[in-house]
């Protein structure tokens, strides 16, 4: 019998280059190959002599079955590396709607191409955990998720063929110095928040895009206020979120509660229980959000600023709701196909105080787009970078001293500007 160590080894040439070594992508690599059950020599490399200098690695990787050579090479496919000898992809048409041939390519949030008549073509869309469709008399490859696969559509399949450009971490020269790691539990708030301020206004006066994905802690805690002057100020240009924001907005501005506390002394009211059914139920008389502004039955709060700042707004329900409000998307399916296309040229991301809503929309953003999330609970945001949403970074800290200060901060942008 054949020991191991006397097994023929399959052997395959990697490539790996950019900031390999300070975003500790080429430490990865190996460690994945070891990890996996490989093992590797590195044939030639050349380290960037300034931080800006790109670097250059090639890696022979061996390992003891063709099988788990792929699954190597797999693996560290997902942190950039790509065989010597360049191959185009290969793509299977779908045969049952909605659902991906076997051996699919499973995409990550990181800037991915795939090469097509020896040419590399960017893939559009980027998300994770789709697949890739390839339209080879285009030319044009897109993200699609497993829900929309159609009939005929070619999909790429393995790895042969797709590359990845992994996020570059530590190359900041873009803000959130200070978000060098997930959760800044113990890093001066006021940096934090400052730069958070700074982010905030640079995308208003650049007209880029800033999302706000918020949770109804943004009204129980007294803090709509705050948000409300930002949508106000042209420092929100699209909103997520579910029923109970917007429901618990609207009952503070018919009825001064929230969850039927009086919100001024934080006193429970006689009945007050029933007011954010109150405060649906006006809302579904008058006929939605829009109409209710309009006829003046909703006249302050969040959801009334956004309807006069036209901020584009997205309510997505859930098995958990009241009423629902008219205006919110109780088919999840429906809410996540348009929330994935109100994302595609959104610039920077604040979560506040929402988990469910920021795992949702963290899964649909792609690597490049700069996230913050603030909350209370620091297992928030640790939840977002396990599944994937890497560049999502922490601000443990409860919502109103947070937004209170984000004002402040941005209060003292405007006077130098």
């Amino acid at each position: 019998m054949t020991s191991i160590a006397t097994q023929p080894l399959h052997t395959e040439d990697i490539e790996v280059r950019g900031h390999i070594i300070d975003s500790l992508i080429l430490p990865k690599i190996l460690d994945t190959i070891t990890q996996t059950g490989g093992s590797f020599d590195i044939k030639d490399i050349s380290i960037g002599h300034h931080r800006q200098d790109p670097s250059f690695a090639r890696v022979s990787v061996q390992a003891t079955s063709k099988s788990r050579l792929q699954n190597i090479l797999a693996k560290v496919s997902d942190h950039g590396a790509v065989p010597v000898i360049d191959s185009d992809c290969q793509t299977q048409t779908a045969d049952i709607p909605g659902t991906f041939p076997e051996g699919f390519y499973s995409t990550t949030n990181q800037q991915t191409e795939v090469r097509c008549k020896g040419r590399w073509l960017t893939v559009e869309h980027q998300e994770m955990d789709c697949g890739i469709v390839l339209d080879k008399s285009t030319g044009r490859a897109r993200c699609v998720p497993m829900t929309a696969v159609a009939i005929g559509d070619p999909i790429v399949i393995g790895h042969a063929g797709v590359r990845v450009f992994p996020q570059e971490r530590g190359q900041s020269g873009s803000g959130f110095e200070f978000m060098n790691s997930a959760v800044s539990t113990e890093k001066p708030k006021g940096l934090a928040i400052r730069e958070v301020a700074e982010r905030l206004f640079e995308g208003r006066v650049l007209g880029r895009q800033n999302l706000i994905v918020g949770g109804p802690a943004i009204v129980h805690t007294g803090s709509s206020d705050y948000l409300c002057e930002l949508v106000k100020r042209g420092y929100v240009h699209r909103l997520f979120a579910g029923n109970a924001l917007a429901t618990h907005d609207i009952e503070k501005s018919m009825f001064g509660t929230s969850l039927g506390v009086n919100l001024e002394d934080g006193q429970i009211i006689e009945s007050g229980h029933e007011h954010h059914l109150r405060a649906i139920n006006r809302i579904r008389r008058a006929g939605g959000i829009h109409k209710a502004v309009e006829s003046k039955v909703l006249t302050s709060g969040i959801m009334y600023e956004c309807v006069r700042q036209n901020v584009d707004f997205l309510l997505a329900g859930s098995i958990r709701d009241d009423g629902p409000l008219p205006d919110v998307i109780t088919d999840a399916l429906a809410a996540q196909r348009l929330m994935r296309q109100k994302v595609q040229n959104v610039d920077f991301c604040l979560m506040i105080a929402t988990t469910l809503h920021s795992i949702a929309v963290g899964n649909l953003l792609p690597a490049w787009v700069h996230v913050v999330c603030v909350d209370i609970n620091p297992s928030t945001v640790v939840k977002l970078s396990d599944r994937g949403s890497f560049q999502t970074v922490g601000l443990v800290t409860d919502v109103a001293p947070f937004l209170s200060q984000l004002l402040v901060e941005l209060d003292k942008l405007e006077a130098k500007s």
